[in-house]
């Protein structure tokens, strides 16, 4: 019998090397990484509020907006799927709730964070914490609140940018003690402190945000280390942004654009990767 998708995910997180996980904003571009054949999907919380909203990280998702993704990201790839829940969206009541609504989506794991509410994006600047004992309360509240053990718990701490590595390690092993699964200190700066990083006692997530404040080394690199996810939450975003720009500033400077591969998907592709002939052959045997 094949394990779960969230036994799974835990298997390869604990072989700590260094999983290299894309993050999407939609069910389309996780169909494109399931597609290429990676592993595991990370539904972003910066992508469903660049993509969806056209607006910037800082707060504005909500557990809906989530909750809505997640169900349909679920219904496009057989992945593991680990979802970025933010803060919980409240206190400890909120993510009881929050876990309970990701977990009937769909989710495998999800993301829970230290920042106060509103957040920001991790590598952005003005960012604070909550106490450690305020976000261990969260933490136990997810861990009684999931029906499967195989749901996995990754917290994260934002405290590197505000009181400094030492106590974001401190309070990474706090949530190892409540209940997480995996721990994620966000933004470190420098090979060292990713190396005392890699050093703690759960997996660790490494979070490469394309010109944010993390190195970006290889995945092979981050694997030596021992991390157990490398994670480009936003590459296919910041991909399909530049894509857009080249294709529509062609269209607007000439005034027509074709299949040109350099530019564009062809017609059949995008139709491949929706799946077209599975709906054909379903209309097929349903008489239409």
């Amino acid at each position: 019998m094949n394990p779960s998708p969230g036994a799974a995910l835990r298997a390869k997180l604990n072989e700590r090397r260094g999983l290299l996980v894309p993050g999407c904003g939609n069910a389309l571009a996780a169909r494109l990484i399931e597609t290429l054949c990676f592993e595991a999907v990370y539904l972003s919380g910066a992508g469903i509020t660049n993509s969806f909203y056209g607006i910037p990280d800082l707060g504005f998702m909500h557990l809906g907006d989530v909750v809505q993704h997640t169900a349909a990201v679920r219904d496009a790839v057989q992945l593991p799927l680990i979802v970025d829940a933010d803060t919980g969206f409240g206190n400890a009541l909120n993510v009881r709730q929050t876990v309970r609504a990701l977990e009937r989506a769909g989710a495998n794991a999800i993301q829970l964070e230290d920042q106060v509410m509103p957040k920001k994006c991790g590598h952005f600047a003005g960012k604070g914490v909550i106490d450690a004992s305020e976000m261990a309360g969260k933490i136990r509240a997810a861990a009684d609140a999931r029906t499967s053990n195989d749901f996995l718990l990754i917290a994260r701490t934002d405290a590197r940018a505000v009181h400094g590595l030492d106590d974001a390690l401190e309070r990474a092993q706090c949530y190892a003690e409540a209940g997480a699964d995996v721990t994620f200190v966000e933004a470190p700066t420098s090979i060292g402190e990713l190396e005392r990083i890699a050093q703690l006692s759960l997996p660790q997530v490494v979070n490469v945000v394309i010109g944010g404040k993390t190195p970006a080394l290889a995945a092979s690199d981050f694997a030596r280390m021992g991390f157990g996810m490398v994670l480009y939450a936003n590459a296919a975003l910041q991909g399909a942004v530049r894509g857009m720009t080249n294709a529509l500033s062609q269209l607007q400077q000439q005034g027509i654009l074709d299949e040109d591969p350099a530019l564009v998907a062809t017609f059949a592709e995008r139709q491949a990767l929706v799946r077209k002939d599975l709906f054909d052959e379903l209309g097929r045997n349903y008489g239409r």
